[in-house]
């Protein structure tokens, strides 16, 4: 089995400057370069970690059949890619239900990479200070309950059925009144501001499910707007240029709001800062007023600085590999200050134990986890080039495989090449492969697509992702058992969710 690499002791020098890591943060790419500013000897110890993060299915045989029959009718209506670009239909939804999402503040998150995971660090720092927690994240990997979380933990099967069965006249009301039915994403919307308020919680953590301006969630009037990495993902829906990507999504940006801005491609950037200048809403840009200051690789994940808007927090075990999480992190620092009112209305800085505690309880399922050894098996959902650009550079940082075979299986309507040469480097082969979901890409489509990549002596095809499965980890196992070879498993939430529960993690 490979391990990850150890922690590097290296004497921090004391010659290095914030002002220092800023000119050399706005020079480098926005989701992948490592911020190397010095170095800390003392991790910190981890906290218990969120939740059940990818619950199983319900133990008893009623509530499983139950929510199995909500699954089915969810699934019925339109899909999560197929959108009629408005907000009337939940805005009439939220209007029958009285309104949920007024009930409780909200930090709201919208980007192209890196939502989720921000999303969930967001949610452990506020339950670090002891605020209840509403978190609303898509897709799910493996239950569909994951997507509705209260207090760090996926809400319960029998909440969810509860919850369904509450809204359901209400959709139903809506459907009839409109020239079409509500979506899946809608119904799952409203289901989720309407837990939150029956509740209650403190504060609901709101990922937008695509774009922003005419996203389902973009009916909640945020105090906080998180924009992560933007790059080019639905261009189908959002536009072919970052720039007309982040015209979408600055739609998440409201009249007074705090706008905690990740590194953006510079045309993004100029577009969110004219949005948030309109609506006279405050900008915290990364790298300017709170980055990382100082990223170290430590076993299990890394060990990290951060400057915030409300000063310097040393010394945090984040139990994540790859740079992108550790910007991931300072973004969500920074959005929990805004949240707090700190950098614009207070000079102070959040207790360090409780950041500290915080981030070392962090999971994110499917984002660089490990889940078999001898070999070694990780799980990444990128499913587009910056993702997996990501992905392959936390992969090369913080494990010594000798010999890495991927595992992919993509959606049709991904920028599949891009996403196979950012990986052609790392992948000493590659088996491509196909989920159960109409969307996946045909194997045989992929492959093509991956010979002209990869070369014909590198690319071995595996229709069904059990059989890909067992030829990587065969591929992976030829070579001596203590040469370290490990396996990808990546191009898709779904291809992720599907080995996560072939792999016996579900």
């Amino acid at each position: 089995m490979s391990e990850p690499r150890p922690d590097r002791h290296d004497e921090p020098d004391p010659d290095e400057t914030f002002e220092g890591i800023v000119d050399e943060a706005t020079q480098r790419d926005p989701d992948l370069a490592v911020i190397e500013a010095g170095s800390r000897t003392l991790r910190a110890h981890s906290g218990q970690p969120q939740g059940e993060a990818v619950p199983a299915r319900p133990a008893d045989p009623e509530t499983d059949k139950a929510l199995r029959a909500v699954e089915q009718e969810l699934a019925g209506r339109w899909g999560e890619t197929k959108l009629e670009p408005s907000v009337t239909r939940i805005a009439a939804l939220v209007d029958v239900l009285g309104e949920p999402q007024r009930a409780y503040p909200s930090i709201h998150i919208t980007g192209t990479n890196g939502k989720t995971s921000t999303a969930r660090m967001i949610e452990a720092l506020l339950n670090a200070f002891e605020l209840r927690t509403g978190r609303y994240t898509s897709p799910h990997v493996q239950s569909i309950t994951e997507r509705i979380s209260l207090d760090g933990a996926p809400i319960a099967p029998e909440r969810f059925i509860e919850t369904y069965e509450d809204v359901k006249p209400y959709v139903e009301m809506v459907d009839a009144q409109q020239p079409y039915r509500l979506s899946f994403f809608e119904v799952l919307t409203g289901m989720a501001y309407a837990a939150f308020a029956d509740a209650p919680v403190d504060v609901a953590v709101v990922e937008v499910g695509m774009g922003g301006t005419w996203d389902a969630t973009n009916v909640i009037d945020s105090t906080v707007a998180v924009i992560t990495p933007i790059s080019l993902d639905h261009t189908d829906r959002l536009g072919t240029t970052p720039a007309e990507i982040a015209g979408e999504k600055a739609g998440v940006i409201k009249e007074g709001a705090t706008v905690i801005l990740a590194q953006q491609p510079v045309d993004a950037a100029q577009v969110m800062l004219k949005k948030a200048v309109e609506v006279d809403a405050t900008v915290a840009r990364e790298g300017m007023e709170f980055g990382v200051t100082s990223r170290e690789i430590a076993v299990g994940g890394q060990l990290i600085g951060l400057r915030g808007l409300g000063g310097e927090y040393e010394e945090i075990f984040l139990p994540l590999y790859g740079a992108h999480q550790a910007h991931n992190a300072a973004v969500a620092l920074a959005a929990v200050e805004a949240f707090f009112g700190i950098g614009a209305e207070q000079a102070r800085s959040l207790d360090i134990d409780a950041i500290r505690k915080a981030f070392a309880s962090v999971l994110s399922p499917g984002r660089l986890e490990v889940v078999r050894s001898s070999p070694t098996v990780v799980l990444d959902a990128a499913h587009n080039p910056a993702g997996a650009k990501a992905a392959a550079e936390g992969v090369s940082e913080a494990f010594s495989f000798s010999r890495l075979i991927g595992v992919v299986g993509t959606s049709a309507d991904k920028d599949v090449r891009g996403l196979l040469e950012a990986f052609e480097p790392i992948f000493a082969e590659i088996v491509v492969t196909q989920n159960s979901t109409p969307r996946a890409m045909d194997a045989d489509e992929l492959a093509a697509i991956a010979v002209e990549v990869f070369g014909d002596e590198r690319v071995q095809v595996e229709p069904r992702l059990d059989d890909a499965l067992e030829a990587a980890i065969t591929l992976a196992e030829e070579e001596d058992e203590y040469a370290g070879a490990g396996v990808l498993v990546t191009g898709s939430v779904i291809t992720v969710g599907e080995a996560r529960l072939l792999l016996g993690r579900g």
